[in-house]
């Protein structure tokens, strides 16, 4: 019934917002995923994770430090990843031109073969050569200079535009379907050097671009003679025409795939991992910081304990020997919560013989911080005292 509860009480709004918020964290996962950082996002989410045990145990040192981390990890987080969260805002401010402009994007066998019978030409006679075959993301916004073409793609106009002594075979081709759209460009050379190693210019700026968009970049090496692609960031090496032809069909199959009848299975096999890891993570957030936020109240029945009494007295009788105890808060503040932290604990060291009432004040109760005392009932309670030696002669002999 408890668990009914809850989903109710999240409500149609609590589930948009949960939902929005996964496909946000999903996007940052993807993210950090293809940007090599996913070692710091778990050590944020391991930060994250202690500071929470350390507020919820009351390990104030341990949590005064975790909490002036955090106030700074956002600051971090941009000094390190300023190139990558730009490229990750300027993603999401041209989603919508991308999927407007974009058409379906299929290369038949024919142009495939030339593409792939071109490269190999240019490495057998050790010809430099640069050619970008645009996926979904727009790269025209990641290029300098250039001429604008919009040719047919052909074996022979790849062949004039990458000759030695032409002008513009220095820079980049650009593919856009079946068409050479552009060529002469300059792309956005990459940093790393690791990757890189002792290859050349056209292999850094094929990278560089990689790292930006879902490009699909073809080098070939004028010095060793060998065809590089260059994709999501990293190179590999094609040594044969068979391999160099199933990439460029399967990249193209990727970026405008058919349609399929299972759809929504074909969406959850997708990084299934990222959106299982988003979607509880939003949901502990949200039961955290919304649900938990929410003032609750609970009642408590604690029993009475006192201090010891001055020597030759003893309570004979407390009337009664248990009290209702309210108290109010965020619902976070009862997740672990327990009975044994309330107690109800009288001063009776200054205490005389006889009948007396004694009322129940905020200073006699021990009680977790973060909620409020709210009543107790009843506040006050009878307590007899006696002394020790009367009612040791009231005790029946054996």
């Amino acid at each position: 019934m408890e668990f009914f509860n809850v989903f109710k009480e999240i409500g149609i709004a609590g589930f948009i917002d949960i939902l929005f918020m996964s496909l946000i964290l999903y996007s940052v996962l993807i993210w950090f995923k293809k940007t090599k950082a996913a070692f710091v996002l778990t050590g944020i989410i391991i930060m994250a994770g202690v500071y929470l045990f350390a507020r919820q145990f009351d390990l104030l040192l341990m949590a005064s430090v975790l909490q002036g981390f955090f106030a700074v990890i956002l600051i971090v987080v941009v000094v390190i990843f300023q190139e990558e969260l730009r490229h990750f805002f300027e993603k999401i401010a041209v989603w919508s031109l991308n999927r407007k402009s974009q058409k379906p994007m299929q290369l038949s066998r024919p142009e495939v073969e030339t593409l792939v019978r071109t490269l190999n030409d240019f490495a057998h006679d050790k010809i430099g050569a640069l050619i970008v075959v645009q996926g979904k993301d727009l790269v025209m916004r990641h290029l300098d200079g250039g001429v604008e073409l919009h040719g047919k793609l052909s074996e022979a106009l790849l062949k004039s535009i990458f000759d030695p002594h032409s002008s513009g075979h220095d820079g980049a081709v650009v593919i856009e379907r079946d068409q050479v759209s552009r060529f002469s460009s300059h792309l956005p050379l990459s940093k790393d050097f690791k990757t890189l190693g002792q290859t050349g210019t056209r292999h850094a700026a094929a990278l560089g671009l990689s790292e930006l968009t879902d490009a699909l970049c073809l080098v070939v090496s004028e010095e060793r003679g060998t065809i590089v692609i260059a994709r999501n960031g990293a190179l590999q090496i094609v040594n044969d025409n068979e391999t160099l032809s199933k990439i460029i069909k399967n990249f193209y199959q990727e970026i405008s795939p058919p349609p399929v009848n299972k759809l929504w299975q074909e969406f959850f096999k997708k990084n299934s991992r990222e959106k299982i890891i988003a979607l509880v993570m939003t949901s502990a957030l949200w039961f955290v910081l919304v649900y938990g936020s929410k003032l609750v109240y609970k009642t408590y029945t604690v029993p009475i304990e006192y201090s010891a009494l001055p020597s030759g007295l003893i309570v004979e009788d407390i009337a009664p020997q248990e009290i209702e105890v309210s108290f109010s808060g965020p619902r976070r503040a009862f997740y672990f919560f327990s009975t044994k932290e309330v107690k109800v604990f009288l001063k009776l060291w200054n205490a005389k013989k006889g009948r007396r009432r004694i009322k129940i004040s905020k200073s006699d109760l021990s009680f977790p911080q973060g909620i409020v005392l709210e009543n107790l009932e009843p506040s006050m309670v009878r307590v007899n005292i006696a002394d020790l030696t009367s009612t040791e002669k009231k005790a029946p002999s054996p």
